[in-house]
């Protein structure tokens, strides 16, 4: 006896068991929505733009943001943004960094006011957070990575944790070897619980 159609055949198929039970969508969202829809998503940075001489020299951008001791909530970081920007007036060496690191002091700062994601919301981030066009001193390296001229983005989804009493700070860093106009720009995005 032949068997020419051994694997389903269409009049009598081998296998017609329904396996897959699963009955309804299944939605899976990263934290920040429902952060969001509350009100608790908070952003802030800012840039630091400088025309540099024929020498070259380097632009710093540094966001720190800080959870005040007895703040009693916690903050979660959601997302690190910036980049570097580079008009050149003569050719050029450039070179660029990027580093998060944990607490340490910044050089002359100052306050920026950190938004709220949902715009009907009255809610305020009980964050500090500060800018300064010098790295940080005294700090603790997280991470750190060369960067090229243009923007970055890295989703963090609260992989990075600020209780109260901590800081973290996200320093953007580009070198030119020759004069030029350079732009450094730092953003944290993060959920307050």
């Amino acid at each position: 006896m032949p068997n020419d159609h051994v694997f389903n055949p269409l009049n009598r198929p081998v296998y017609t068991s329904i396996t897959n039970t699963f009955t309804s969508p299944g939605i899976v969202a990263p934290p920040e929505n429902n952060a969001g829809i509350t009100g608790n998503l908070y952003n802030a940075g800012s840039t630091n733009s400088t025309t540099l001489g024929l020498l070259g020299g380097s632009v710093v951008a540094t966001v720190q943001m800080s959870n005040p001791a007895g703040s009693g909530k916690t903050l979660y970081i959601s997302r690190l943004s910036g980049g570097i920007t580079v008009a050149l007036n003569l050719l050029s060496s450039f070179s660029g960094s990027m580093s998060l690191s944990a607490n340490g002091t910044l050089t002359s700062p100052s306050t920026l006011t950190p938004v709220n994601s949902n715009l009907s919301s009255s809610n305020t981030s009980v964050a500090t957070v500060r800018f300064s066009a010098a790295a940080p001193t005294g700090t603790t390296t997280l991470m750190a990575t060369p960067l090229q001229a243009g923007p970055f983005l890295s989703n963090e989804f609260g992989r990075y944790v600020v209780p109260p009493g901590q800081s973290i700070n996200l320093s953007i860093s580009g070198s030119l070897t020759v004069g030029g106009l350079m732009a450094s720009t730092s953003y944290f995005a993060w959920w307050e619980v």
